[in-house]
């Protein structure tokens, strides 16, 4: 079993939301801080939001701040973000995964993502 699923995504019109999920499996992970990438075409990958394994501490990038809220339920071992007044530029497939110091280091293997594509 892949250490993390996501879920959520989809095509959304400009301005829309999206709230996307991510489970993460495995008893090590489950204790660990928890980060939101993207990755558009041609561009690298970059985290967007992170949030500590007890849910008390999280960061957002300048680009999402505001619109974004990321959120943990450790009883389901999900993490989720949502996603408002989305951008087409937000057009990504998103990723989760466990994450670590310095700078929100991945720490299991990725999974396949969920897209979202925001219409213009």
């Amino acid at each position: 079993q892949a250490p993390v699923v996501e879920s959520g995504g989809g095509l959304v019109p400009a301005g829309g939301s999206l709230r996307l999920s991510c489970g993460v499996s495995g008893r090590t992970y489950t204790r660990y801080a928890v980060g939101w990438f993207r990755q558009a075409p041609g561009k690298e990958r970059e985290v967007v939001a992170a949030i500590s394994w007890n849910g008390e501490s999280t960061y957002y990038s300048d680009s999402v701040k505001g619109r974004f809220t990321i959120s943990r339920d450790n009883t389901k071992n999900e993490v989720y973000l949502q996603m408002n007044s989305l951008k087409p530029e937000e057009t990504a497939v998103y990723y989760c995964n466990p994450v670590a110091p310095p700078n929100y280091r991945p720490q299991a293997a990725w999974g396949q993502g969920t897209q979202v594509t925001v219409s213009s």
